[in-house]
This record gives structure tokens, C-alpha cells and sequence, in this order.
């Protein structure tokens, strides 16, 4: 099996540790390739969506970065039916959006949110 390295910051280090013991991995490697694993089905599973759709976007993030949030949003009041914000702890944001519309537009939207990172956490729930 090939190698590879990898740079992660001690609190993503130590959120591993802690899935390894309390799931029983047999090392970090395993969590890993788990994750890795379960990121791939998610993508698959997004990949095949097709014409409209209903869903519910998740984001958390520093308040600091609301104005990213916002540039990204307004390009897709086309399929934004509804937004919660609401302020977490710690200076977080979490922003829930229900959505309706084209399939490649939602996806697009999580996308952006995506790869801006920028973000805590990004999920889109496909219901």
C-alpha cells in the first residue's frame, strides 16, 4: 500500500485520536482511510443528482467570515427558499438554508461553500 504524507493542524490530530479510541480504529491510518472512504460515497451520492431537487444546506463558520457567506449567497437567490442564521458560541455562525431548484445549482452552491475555506463545516442534506 502506498504512503502518504499529510500536514494536519494538533486539533484536527487530536479530534482523530479521539474518533480512533472511541470507535476502536486500529490507528490513525484506519480513521483516515474510513473518512476517506465515506467522502467519496458522499460525492458519488451528490454526483447523480439530477433535476430538481428539495435540500437543506448547513454551514458553520467564524462570524469574521460573513461577508464570504454573503458574496457566495446572493448569487444564488434563484434556488434559496429560506435562511436561518444563527450565532453559536465562540464567535461561530451557523447558517441553515432550505433549498429548491436545479440539481447542478445546488450542488454548485456547496461547492463554492466548499472550496472557499472559509468554512467550518459544510453538509447539503438531499431530501
Amino acid at each position: 500500500m502506498p504512503i502518504v504524507s499529510i500536514s494536519l493542524n494538533e486539533k484536527l490530530l487530536s479530534e482523530i485520536d479521539n474518533i480512533k479510541d472511541e470507535i476502536g480504529f486500529s490507528g490513525r491510518s484506519e480513521v483516515i482511510r474510513a473518512s476517506t472512504r465515506m467522502l467519496i460515497a458522499d460525492n458519488k451520492e451528490k454526483r447523480d443528482l439530477k433535476g430538481e431537487i428539495n435540500s437543506v444546506l448547513v454551514l458553520i463558520h467564524n462570524q469574521e467570515v460573513e461577508d464570504k457567506v454573503t458574496e457566495i449567497k446572493h448569487d444564488f437567490e434563484d434556488i434559496i427558499n429560506t435562511q436561518i442564521h444563527s450565532h453559536l458560541k465562540e464567535n461561530k455562525c451557523m447558517e441553515i438554508f432550505i433549498l429548491d431548484g436545479s440539481a447542478d445549482r445546488i450542488k454548485e452552491l456547496a461547492r463554492m461553500f466548499q472550496i472557499s475555506r472559509k468554512l467550518d463545516y459544510v453538509k447539503l442534506i438531499v431530501v
